[in-house]
C-alpha cells in the first residue's frame, strides 16, 4: 500500500462502507471513542414543575369559597395560560360538560406544545409517577370523560388509547378512570 497508510485496518473494506467512521480530518475515528445508544425503550418526557409563586397563587385560587372557585381560577388561567395544572382545575370546575370539555381541550393542546418544548417528538411516556405531568395527563383524562359524555366516541376512544401509551401502567386511582366507550 502506498502513500500515507491508517492506524485502522480496513480489512478490504470499500470507502463508502466505512465512510461513517472517517472523521473530519479524513482519518478513519477511534470507534471506542463513538457513543452507543443503550436505549432500554421509549424515552420519557417530564413537564417542567410549576414555580413557586404559580404554585401559590392556584393554591389561593382553589382556596376561594366555592361560589367564586371558577371565577378565580378562570383569572389564574387568564394571567397563566401556560400552566397546565390550571386548565385541569378549571376543567374540573366547568358548569357543564361543554364548559369543561373546552377548558381540558384547551389544556391538553397547551400540553402537547410543553411537551415538544422539552423534547417530546410525538412518541414516548408521560408518566403518572412524575408530578409536575399531573396537569397535562389530567387535562387528558378529563378531555377523555368529556367526549364520552358528550358522545364523541372517536374523540374519546383516541384520548383512552394516548392515555396507555403515554403511561402503560394505567392512570392511578387516586385521579379515577377513562370512561367507558360506546357499547
Amino acid at each position: 500500500m502506498g502513500g500515507s497508510t491508517s492506524r485502522w485496518d480496513l480489512g478490504g473494506a470499500s470507502s463508502e462502507r466505512v465512510s461513517g467512521a472517517i472523521g473530519q480530518n479524513g482519518r478513519v475515528s477511534d470507534p471506542s471513542t463513538q457513543p452507543i445508544g443503550l436505549s432500554t425503550g421509549l424515552p420519557s418526557t417530564t413537564i417542567p414543575p410549576l414555580g413557586a409563586a404559580e404554585r401559590h397563587l392556584l393554591s389561593q385560587a382553589l382556596a376561594a369559597d366555592p361560589g367564586s372557585r371558577r371565577s378565580d381560577v378562570a383569572a389564574f388561567v387568564a394571567d397563566h395560560p401556560r400552566t397546565l395544572d390550571g386548565w385541569a382545575e378549571l376543567g374540573g370546575l366547568g358548569r357543564d360538560a361543554i364548559e369543561a370539555y373546552a377548558a381540558f381541550r384547551v389544556g391538553y393542546h397547551r400540553g402537547l406544545d410543553t411537551l415538544r418544548a422539552n423534547g417530546w417528538r410525538g412518541s414516548g411516556y408521560v408518566r403518572w409517577d412524575t408530578p409536575s405531568n399531573h396537569g397535562f395527563l389530567r387535562c387528558l383524562l378529563g378531555l377523555q370523560r368529556r367526549a364520552a359524555e358528550i358522545g364523541e366516541v372517536d374523540e374519546a376512544e383516541r384520548c383512552a388509547l394516548f392515555l396507555l401509551q403515554l403511561d402503560p401502567t394505567g392512570v392511578p386511582a387516586e385521579f379515577g378512570e377513562i370512561a367507558s366507550v360506546g357499547a
